[in-house]
């Protein structure tokens, strides 16, 4: 069956009463901000928010707090902004955030990436002194980062401070959110249920029949589905994601640099804008939007790769295929279906290896960031949020220094780190920048990882949010505006 012809065969409206029904491939897995990635989810459900965050124009702008200085000793004050509440009533304080920030820097590592371990103290009820473990010129930027989500815990239960507060959870299936009622202009916002939906199709089916009044990130094969619908709107918006592919260094084949620049020069990145029919050629790390971003092109050399692999000891034979001492060269390339746009780029990466004499077998996981951990792959791609507080530090630290907790190339250069420990010390914007570009050289000399695509994505709305605007890549999809449409 078609997907318009499963359309129409559903009902057409999901509309209830102002309930507002969302579509996601992925969910939050749990409410407890120090564990993995969650921090990251509560803030795109409307649940968390920072003490600081990232405007529109991808600005640093106070939140929950209302100024953060520099003291001469090296630690910051903060001050938290007055009149914010928990969604039980709760004022904020600054004894409950130093709690919960001590909590979540001892626990997650991610809190730990960029300046090592923040400590949290309370000065007074309004006042935080803050102490790094690694010198920092950028603690807002820090605090806009998804894994520190202003909460606390009371009897048990995790109590937040955003738009929306949870009513129920159903693991991997949906959450249930209602207004928090202590947040200004709460009588203006629906209450939603936020769907897992786990790949693009799905999402689109769901979308076409009516299920959903924003279904996010639709895969673009579907767009065509909703042209002329007056009851729906796909919104096409530029992200900050990256879309990557790590390079397991540790693996017998890929752990020679010449096999893995090989590779990287092979792949023709324009192929993959064209398969995703969206966005723009990655030039390293971070989108050209972002001043700290790499200006050289990542070269296409398919001459060179196949010099690199002969040098590497890697021959083709008469059959076309790669062989070292009697073996083929096989490898297995990883997508997860939670980023549509990565399976459609699969089966143009094997094409372009098999151009080489490498045999890539292709597979697919809704676990990926366990098979990422695990080291159990060769080659995986990958979309990452690579700049969420406007900063680059977070992501060259947090997944390519040699002890980052996600280190998932598993690669490790002594130059690199000592780059990324100045970016760490650093204070002005313009040698930020220039450090961060020279890290993005290291990688592209060394090909830990290929950078592919900056991505667009596609929202589709219902008439009951036809003035909502997507902004933020996935960081801010449920926002305090968050109104039904008149």
């Amino acid at each position: 069956m078609s997907l318009m012809t499963a359309a129409l065969l559903t009902p057409q409206s999901a509309w209830a009463e102002d309930k507002l029904i969302i579509g996601q491939t992925f969910l939050t897995n749990g409410l407890d901000p120090s564990e993995g990635s969650v921090g990251w989810t509560l803030v795109t459900h409307g649940i968390g928010e920072q003490l600081f965050s990232v405007s529109k124009q991808g600005k640093i702008e106070p939140n929950l707090a209302e100024t953060a200085i520099e003291n001469s000793d090296g630690t910051w004050t903060i001050t938290l902004a007055d009149n914010r509440f928990f969604s039980d009533g709760t004022p904020v304080t600054a004894k409950m955030v130093a709690a919960g920030f001590n909590r979540t820097g001892q626990t997650n590592p991610s809190a730990r990436s960029t300046s090592g371990l923040l400590s949290f103290h309370a000065v007074d009820e309004r006042t935080l002194k803050v102490h790094s473990e690694k010198p920092t010129k950028i603690l807002p930027s820090i605090l806009a980062e998804w894994a520190f989500p202003v909460y606390m815990e009371k009897d048990g239960e995790f109590i937040f401070t955003g738009p929306f507060a949870v009513e129920s959870l159903t693991a991997d299936k949906s959450i249930d959110l209602v207004p928090n009622p202590h947040y200004e202009n709460a009588e203006n916002r629906p209450e939603l249920t936020i769907r897992r939906i786990p790949d693009g199709q799905s999402l689109a089916l769901a979308f076409a029949s009516g299920e959903l009044d924003l279904a996010f990130n639709l895969p673009v094969e579907s767009l065509s589905m909703f042209a002329g619908d007056k009851a729906k709107q796909v919104k096409s918006f530029p992200v900050a994601y990256q879309y990557m592919m790590w390079m397991n260094t540790s693996s017998d084949v890929l752990q020679d640099v010449r096999v893995r620049k090989a590779i990287d020069m092979a792949i023709n990145r324009e192929d993959l804008v064209a398969a995703a029919r969206a966005g723009s050629v990655a030039t390293g790390a971070f989108s050209q939007t972002y001043p700290f971003a790499a200006e050289k092109e990542l070269p296409l050399d398919v001459n060179k790769a196949n010099a690199l692999l002969d040098e590497a000891g890697w021959i083709k034979g008469e059959d076309g295929v790669r062989r070292k001492n009697g073996q083929p060269m096989q490898l297995v390339l990883w997508a997860y279906p939670q980023r549509p746009d990565l399976i459609t780029f699969q089966p143009v990466i094997r094409a372009a290896l098999a151009g080489l004499g490498i045999s890539v077998k292709t597979q697919v996981t809704e676990s990926p960031t366990d098979i990422a951990k695990s080291g159990a792959y060769d080659l995986f791609l990958w979309a990452q949020h690579t700049a969420p507080a406007g900063d680059p530090a977070q992501f060259l630290s947090l997944f390519l220094e040699t002890d980052a907790a996600n280190n998932y190339a598993r690669w490790s250069n002594a130059e690199y780190d000592a780059v990324i420990e100045q970016l760490r010390a650093e204070g002005d914007t313009d040698v930020r920048a220039e450090l961060a570009r020279k890290a993005q050289d290291i990688i592209a000399t060394e090909a830990p990882v290929s950078f592919l695509v900056t991505p667009e994505w596609h929202v589709g709305v219902s008439v009951h949010l036809k003035n909502y605007e997507p902004w933020g890549s996935d960081y801010y999809i449920i926002r305090p505006d968050l109104q039904v449409s008149k």
